[in-house]
């Protein structure tokens, strides 16, 4: 993808249930090849609902209804800056699914890019939910550590997938 400001990012994203370009949301790749969005799997909901209900509350995982998920590769030197997932009218949690290489989650706070930062190292087969009050942090991936994942797991680099509801129609 693009970002507004005219050059690429340096990750690889794949989009289900919905298509992300920065910074809308539509139901066909239209800045790729204009094809229909694949669906959301059921296993991938599933999974990101139990996770939202063991971080929440059986409650909050009975209503989370994801959506969409953006699937970002990380290629050797791959990193995203800090950003804001401001796009989605939703306040439901966004649930991270961290594949290969490890790497530096980075949030910053609600209102600000800038530090104090809190880093959070995240592994191979990690979630992490990000909800309530820290829904709309600042975050982003400064480093990946290149090498560090599962020989066995037939990807090379990071995989994240970002499980969310979008709050769209």
């Amino acid at each position: 993808p693009r970002v507004p400001r005219g050059h690429l990012m340096s990750v690889q994203s794949v989009c289900l249930g919905w298509h992300w370009q920065p910074y809308a949301y539509t139901r066909t790749a239209d800045d790729t090849d204009g094809a229909p969005v694949k669906p959301l799997p059921a296993g991938i909901a599933g999974l990101a609902r139990r996770a939202v209900s063991e971080t929440f509350g059986a409650e909050a995982g009975a209503r989370f209804a994801p959506d969409a998920v953006i699937a970002n590769l990380y290629a050797e030197g791959a990193k995203l800056g800090l950003h804001q997932d401001a796009e989605e009218p939703s306040e439901a949690p966004v649930v991270t699914i961290s594949l290969g290489d490890s790497c530096v989650f980075r949030m910053a706070g609600v209102d600000r890019r800038t530090g104090p930062f809190v880093d959070v190292p995240l592994h191979s087969g990690d979630l992490l939910v990000f909800g309530g009050p820290n829904r709309r942090v600042y975050h982003g991936v400064p480093k990946v550590h290149d090498g560090t994942g599962p020989h066995d797991l037939g990807i090379a680099g990071r995989l994240s997938l970002t499980v969310r509801e979008t709050g769209f129609d």
